[in-house]
Parts: C-alpha cells; sequence; structure tokens
C-alpha cells in the first residue's frame, strides 16, 4: 500500500479534497472521490485519448497524472461543459452541442476525452485562425482512438465547433 496524501483540486468549479494514494491517478480520484464519472477510462496507457480532462487549461490524459500532481489545480471535465445554471434545463456546451448536431459518436464512451482535447485545440487556436481544413483536424484526432466510426462525423463535429468559435457563435 502506497502512503496517502490529501489532495485539493478545484474540478469544473468545486473544491474536492480527499485522501488518496499518491499512486492513485488523476482519473481514477475524479471518478472515485469527486464522483465525476464522465472522465472514461479506455487503454490506461495514455495511449486512446478517452480519459482527456484538462488540468490549468492543458489537455491531459489524466490515466497518465497522478493525483497527487493535480494537488491545487484547476480541473475541468466534461461534466463541466454544461451549463446547470437552471438544474431543470441543462445546456450542453458549443463543443457538447456541435458534437451532437453531427452524430458525432456511436458508442459514446471516447466521446468526452474527445470533446476535453477538442475544447483545448480550438482554445489554441489563433481567433483569427482559417477554418481547419480536414486534414489537420485529422491529424488533430490522430492522437484519440475511437473503435466504432470511420471519424468522419467526429470530423464534421470538430469542423462544426470550430466554425462557431470562430464567428463567436454558440
Amino acid at each position: 500500500m502506497s502512503p496517502k496524501r490529501t489532495v485539493e483540486l478545484r474540478a469544473n468549479g468545486t473544491e474536492y479534497s480527499a485522501e488518496a494514494e499518491t499512486r492513485t491517478t488523476l482519473a481514477d480520484f475524479l471518478r472515485r472521490q469527486c464522483g465525476l464519472t464522465g472522465t472514461h477510462l479506455g487503454c490506461e496507457h495514455g495511449v486512446c485519448g478517452t480519459c482527456t480532462v484538462l488540468v490549468d487549461g492543458a489537455a491531459v490524459r489524466s490515466c497518465l497524472i497522478l493525483a497527487v500532481q493535480a494537488d491545487g489545480c484547476e480541473v475541468s471535465t466534461i461534466e463541466g461543459l454544461v451549463d446547470t445554471t437552471d438544474p431543470g434545463n441543462p445546456v450542453l456546451g458549443p463543443v457538447q452541442q456541435a458534437f451532437a448536431e453531427a452524430m458525432s459518436f456511436q458508442c459514446g464512451f471516447c466521446t468526452p476525452g474527445i470533446v476535453m482535447s477538442t475544447v483545448s485545440w480550438l482554445a489554441d487556436r489563433p481567433a483569427d485562425a482559417d477554418e481547419p481544413s480536414d486534414r489537420e483536424i485529422r491529424e488533430f484526432l490522430s492522437g484519440t482512438l475511437c473503435r466504432c466510426t470511420g471519424y468522419t462525423s467526429i470530423v464534421e463535429g470538430v469542423r462544426l465547433a470550430a466554425q462557431r468559435s470562430s464567428s463567436g457563435g454558440p
């Protein structure tokens, strides 16, 4: 059994503080101690991208980072993209909405990681950047694995999200 340490982080605007073994991954901490189960675990080797979350704004594979490394950090997960200002009427975030409209999923298992990667990728693109080409989108997506699709609908979802983000739309 590895030693335990208190990990304090802010996830999706909520403060969390819990004991965790020093070898606990951020993915496991988010799922078990924070109850944020939208972060899925796929390969647990950092290859598939399914567990991608944002730590201080940067996309990271949460299966490769330890919870203690995120101590004091701001973490964003798929749950944090939904606007729950009106609890009876949650509103999807812009990238989630674009993916839903483009039917950019099949089983949906990898979708949270791809959405979080897309949020980060779009945030890093210059505001005046041209619309990304299919090649650019596919190159970006090469860091994620979806076992169900041929990526065509995912490319369309990313393209729609990029169009909306560059136009300032929802």
